[in-house]
């Protein structure tokens, strides 16, 4: 199944926690997105293996993705060996997507980076003819990095105003490891299951949405720079 946005995660609920929003927004734009996690989190102090598998198909459907699909890589212990990279190049020439969605390349946990390192060389790979998977090359036209625990400037700001109540449902979808209204459950305390942590992370989107005058706003990178041909389209409807 092709799709046009494919967002890579190490783990499940890694996106959902970054762009849930902005998947959001394109899946309604009528722009057909995914999701794939490496690992399956087998590593959580919270939750078990279904449970993890189950939040992650309702997170899913949340997001009105075109696809969904969990990978067995080992979690805690990712690498970009050539086993990892050819499995990515598979789903990229499966997948065919015109943007890639990945972790920023710097974060506290070392699977965020892996991750990041996996796909972007993957992501290269998957173009080269040369390298024989049984599938016609591709080769997406951007890769757009995701802010994980370490924050960067961002390069753009999506506006997720509209969609602020979905992405919480979503993310609120992992209820064996973030904090709900039910309560935190009987597993052990973590940083993402606590109250703290939740006001943070709406607090962060609010700062980034303060930034280019909306109420919430997730923030992306890229590497280089972007084209604009009209700058008229571009900021025409902006004001300073």
């Amino acid at each position: 199944m092709t799709v046009d946005i494919l967002a890579f995660g190490a783990h499940p609920d890694d996106v959902e926690l970054a762009a849930a929003g902005t998947l959001i927004r394109a899946a309604r734009a009528g722009t057909r997105t995914g999701i794939i996690t490496l690992t399956r989190g087998e590593m959580g102090t919270r939750g078990t293996l279904a449970a993890r598998a189950a939040e992650f198909d309702t997170a899913s459907a949340i997001q009105g993705l075109a696809h969904h699909e969990m990978l067995d890589l080992p979690d805690g212990r990712l690498s970009a060996d050539d086993h990892a990279r050819t499995l990515i190049v598979r789903e990229i020439r499966e997948h065919r997507p015109r943007i890639v969605l990945l972790p920023y390349w710097e974060d506290r946990h070392p699977d965020h980076p892996a991750t990041s390192k996996i796909v972007q060389e993957a992501t290269f790979l998957a173009g080269l003819r040369k390298l024989d998977t049984g599938q016609e090359p591709h080769r997406p036209s951007e890769l757009v990095y995701y802010m994980a625990a370490w924050e960067f400037e961002p390069g753009f700001i999506v506006d997720i105003s509209d969609v602020i109540e979905d992405k919480r449902r979503a993310i609120q979808a992992y209820a064996s490891q973030v904090f709900t209204p039910a309560g935190p459950g009987s597993d052990p305390p973590t940083l993402i299951s606590s109250e703290h942590f939740q006001e943070l992370l709406f607090a962060r989107m609010a700062h980034f949405g303060h930034l280019i005058g909306k109420r919430y706003g997730e923030p992306f990178r890229i590497k280089g720079h972007i084209e604009l041909n009209d700058l008229v389209s571009a900021f025409g409807g902006r004001t300073f």
